[in-house]
């Protein structure tokens, strides 16, 4: 048997890369340490129990990027999209330690060079676990002494769950596909800082993966050999403005920016220079916090920049996602 590739590379891109994105986008803004929306990140607000989030993230394709980084149109009269329903649920063990659980449910409905398909199924869930290094809560209204300036900081780690429909499933094309098919293991940091009423916030990750055997792509059975994709990198800053109604309930309006990189993966231990990928994107949310920030209702807008240079070897996209946090003391 020998080794069966892919229809259309550009199928593939946006098939494999969109789900895997899906964890950076449905955890945006769900709380912080003080509580409200203006963390980068699934985290409980500092003393509170647990967490419940539902989000829905409504993601549509506009072209891609190329390995070289050009930005390139889709074929006339395509239409690609794809709708993701998030359930998170985070819960404190210690009074330092908590960790979350996520599920997504994808559907996709696509429309490319005369090929229609709409289909549906489980994502690639997550689970993490974060260590908080501070005990009182970092927000103020004015700095006063040094100490003031510290910053919330969590330690955490993320493991992605292959429970998506991949490649390596009995699947046609790659716009059947919900998830990658790879366990991920990433190591993350979240930095967050609140002087109100500004805030901002810093998140760094690093994640790899690991190898699988494969025998089967698209349905149909190859001869067997190893695969591995590449190290993840993710850097995402955001800069937020919290104001205060007369009720005392809160609106935070929040612009980050993030830059997603992954190295190229393995063949049998040999590079398959057709993987690897980069994307930059800028986001805007805006959270409405209830007065014991046990609610926050959440609209952001994703968006990446259909420039040369804004990314590589991934599509161009824009998600728009909603979505609700209700936290139990």
């Amino acid at each position: 048997m020998k080794y069966k590739k892919p229809v259309c590379v550009k199928q593939v891109v946006a098939g494999l890369l969109v789900s895997s994105f899906c964890l950076l986008n449905q955890s945006v803004l769900a709380a912080s340490c003080c509580g409200g929306g203006s963390a980068s990140s699934l985290v409980l607000p500092k003393f509170s129990s647990a967490m419940i989030d539902v989000s829905m993230d409504i993601e549509s394709y506009d072209g891609f990027w190329n390995q070289d980084g050009a930005h390139l149109p889709d074929p006339p009269n395509s239409d690609l999209n794809q709708y993701r329903l998030n359930l998170s649920y985070a819960h404190r063990f210690a009074s330092r330690w908590q960790g979350s659980a996520t599920l997504p449910y994808v559907w996709n409905s696509n429309k490319y060079a005369g090929l229609e398909s709409n289909t549906r199924g489980l994502g690639d869930a997550s689970i993490s676990m974060w260590y908080e290094a501070f005990d009182a809560v970092k927000c103020v209204w004015k700095v006063r002494k040094p100490a003031d300036l510290m910053p919330a900081a969590y330690f955490g780690t993320t493991l992605t769950l292959p429970t998506g429909i991949s490649p390596y499933n009995n699947v046609e094309n790659s716009f059947d596909i919900t998830g990658r098919g790879f366990y991920r293991l990433d190591a993350n940091l979240l930095l967050d800082k609140t002087i109100y009423p500004w805030n901002a916030t810093l998140f760094l990750s690093y994640g790899a993966y690991l190898d699988r055997p494969v025998n089967r792509e698209y349905g149909s059975y190859i001869e067997p050999y190893d695969k591995n994709l590449g190290n993840r990198q993710l850097i995402s800053a955001s800069v937020g403005y919290t104001y205060f109604l007369e009720s005392m309930d809160s609106m935070t309006l929040t612009f980050a920016f993030s830059d997603l990189r992954e190295d190229k993966g393995t063949i049998n231990g040999n590079t398959d220079p057709t993987t690897g990928f980069m994307k930059n994107s800028i986001t805007s949310t805006m959270a409405y916090s209830t007065l014991d920030n046990d609610w926050i209702y959440k609209v952001s807008w994703n968006h990446s920049r259909k420039q040369d240079g804004w990314g590589e070897n991934f599509p161009a996209t824009d998600i728009l996602t909603l979505g609700v946090s209700h936290v139990l003391r």
